[in-house]
């Protein structure tokens, strides 16, 4: 735990750490438009077949006078008129009906065109190419793969920062994802859209999960809960930032290059972020080390680089140096205590993820503008996010964790009670259970990051991650079972999140702790946690402190 020492002996250099802290919490609200924006780029609109004689690129979703003319001639419901059939006979003379036999028509044929709703989308991916009726699981597919890949990418991205290092994986990923959602916005048909927003999904996990890793890192303990919480606010920040962007551009093509630009700023990160001081000693680069950290020293023009910062440096290099030829991800299994940290925060994550996504691409569901609505589900995180940065280094990770889940569980599996005459209700109690779910999802992810060793913790995340994303995948399907009974998915995610919530409490707590740095530090820290009567754990290390009481007695 050698870096928090050193974070303590030489002192925080607040104004530079919120300067690039905030930097790298820029790329986050992109993350945030690739990753809800999809809802948007793809949006189903109300539709019907094209009537005949009607031009489909001039027709109205609502008929013209002439059109409903024929619809009577038809004997079509102009109220319902047909959206996947239509009647299989010759159009040719549509004006002599009377001649039509009734065997004609009651035989029905697939649309060959359709006619959509333009009020609210005035072109999306699903409109142009007609995603739709016996075509429409290309959409369900895509949206899937979308989240699926993001499993794959986040556990690539998460081994590469891991081994190659925070800095360089973060830019590529950049570059990766910059390049595939401009391919997006030009995609000829669904194929290649599907294949570049997959590829978008997969860096958009990466990049989130490396800013994230990366802002924990550079802060000390006593910060660490605002850096967590900062990046989730980013990101809903971005989330309400892409409604706002969605209700202004109403055309998938456009949106998408909204959604992607921003990142060429990006690439100047290079020369202004530098890379990780704590991943540097994990992997016993002390060097390179310690020349960030006298730039951090003569930023500050309090302390030079003496004998005791580099004896902290020193203290545990040479057991992590033995650690680092053979890590990988064998060691999460390898290690019984990491192993079964792991798998808890992995079905943590993965909950919090359904729950989230699963109300999140559902608002549509409760009624009224879609971009209202989506603006609103944004809205109602921020305050769960500043009730968790006030309460977490308050009352502990773990109980506003589980408390979170428990009262989210418990407002779902309550709506099924829900009177039928009292629908605003369920709207409630779903924007109420929103807000505490996305408490539990701020805190899970830095509950994660300090459960994990240095070493190994973007690999770890990015495990856990895969867990929570697959979540995600997971989320569209059970949303599907509204149709068999509307509450039914509200209780799954209610049930699952109850269930979750009591396999948290197996979990170490973090509140003060020093972060692990090597994997042996990792497997330690949680396996016979004792509590002294004033509450502090019983094993904690203050080498700092000792040696800066050595170093004054030498004087």
């Amino acid at each position: 735990m050698a870096y928090d020492d050193v974070i303590q002996y030489i002192g925080e250099n607040r104004r530079f750490q919120w300067k690039s802290y905030f930097l790298l919490c820029l790329p986050v609200m992109c993350c945030a438009f690739h990753e809800m924006g999809g809802k948007f780029l793809s949006a189903k609109a109300d539709f019907r077949c094209s009537l005949p004689t009607e031009n489909v690129e001039n027709a109205t979703f609502l008929p013209s006078s002439d059109a409903m003319n024929i619809a009577h001639q038809l004997r079509l419901d102009v109220e319902t008129l047909p959206q996947c059939e239509k009647y299989d006979f010759d159009f040719s003379d549509i004006h002599n009906t009377s001649s039509l036999r009734s065997s004609e028509m009651n035989a029905t044929e697939p649309c060959a065109s359709f006619v959509y709703d333009k009020s609210q989308y005035t072109n999306t991916a699903t409109t142009e190419w007609n995603l739709v009726c016996d075509r429409a699981w290309m959409r369900v597919l895509s949206d899937s793969l979308f989240m699926g890949v993001s499993v794959v990418g986040g556990l690539v991205i998460g081994r590469s920062s891991d081994r190659y290092g925070r800095k360089v994986t973060f830019i590529v990923a950049l570059i990766i994802q910059l390049v595939s959602g401009i391919l997006v916005a030009v995609s000829p048909e669904i194929i290649s859209y599907t294949i570049f927003r997959c590829i978008v999904g997969a860096t958009a996990s990466g990049v989130f999960l490396v800013s994230y890793v990366m802002a924990l890192e550079m802060v000390g303990p006593a910060d660490r809960m605002a850096a967590g919480t900062g990046c989730q606010f980013f990101y809903s920040s971005g989330y309400l930032l892409m409604s706002g962007l969605a209700y202004g551009i109403r055309d998938w093509r456009i949106l998408q290059m909204a959604f992607t630009i921003p990142s060429v700023a990006f690439l100047g990160y290079w020369w202004c972020i530098p890379e990780s001081i704590r991943w540097l000693l994990s992997r016993g680069r002390q060097k390179e080390a310690e020349v960030l950290l006298q730039k951090t020293l003569l930023r500050k023009g309090t302390k030079s680089f003496d004998n005791t910062l580099e004896h902290l440096l020193n203290q545990e290099n040479e057991a992590m140096q033995k650690d680092i030829e053979s890590s990988s991800m064998f060691d999460l299994l390898k290690y019984p205590n990491l192993r079964r940290k792991v798998l808890l925060l992995s079905i943590g994550w993965f909950v919090n993820n359904l729950a989230y996504y699963g109300l999140s691409w559902s608002t549509s569901d409760l009624g009224g503008d879609d971009y209202v609505n989506c603006a609103f589900s944004a809205l109602v995180e921020m305050p769960a996010e500043a009730f968790a940065y006030f309460t977490v280094n308050r009352w502990g990770r773990k109980i506003v964790l589980c408390g979170s889940m428990l009262v989210f569980g418990t407002a779902l599996l309550l709506t099924p009670c829900v009177p039928d005459d009292m629908p605003w209700m369920v709207t409630v109690l779903a924007m109420f259970g929103k807000m505490t779910i996305t408490t539990s999802y701020v805190t899970v992810s830095i509950f994660a990051a300090e459960q994990l060793p240095t070493q190994i913790r973007n690999l770890a995340m990015a495990v856990c991650s895969t867990a929570g994303n697959l979540g995600g995948v997971v989320a569209p399907y059970i949303n599907d079972l509204g149709g068999v009974w509307t509450p039914l998915p509200l209780i799954i995610f209610g049930s699952c999140s109850l269930c979750a919530s009591l396999s948290m409490l197996f979990l170490p707590e973090t509140l003060k702790q020093k972060l692990p740095e090597s994997i042996r530090e990792g497997e330690n820290f949680g396996r016979n946690m004792g509590i002294e009567a004033d509450g502090e754990p019983m094993m904690r290390l203050n080498l700092a402190s000792n040696c800066v009481q050595v170093t004054q007695s030498t004087e």
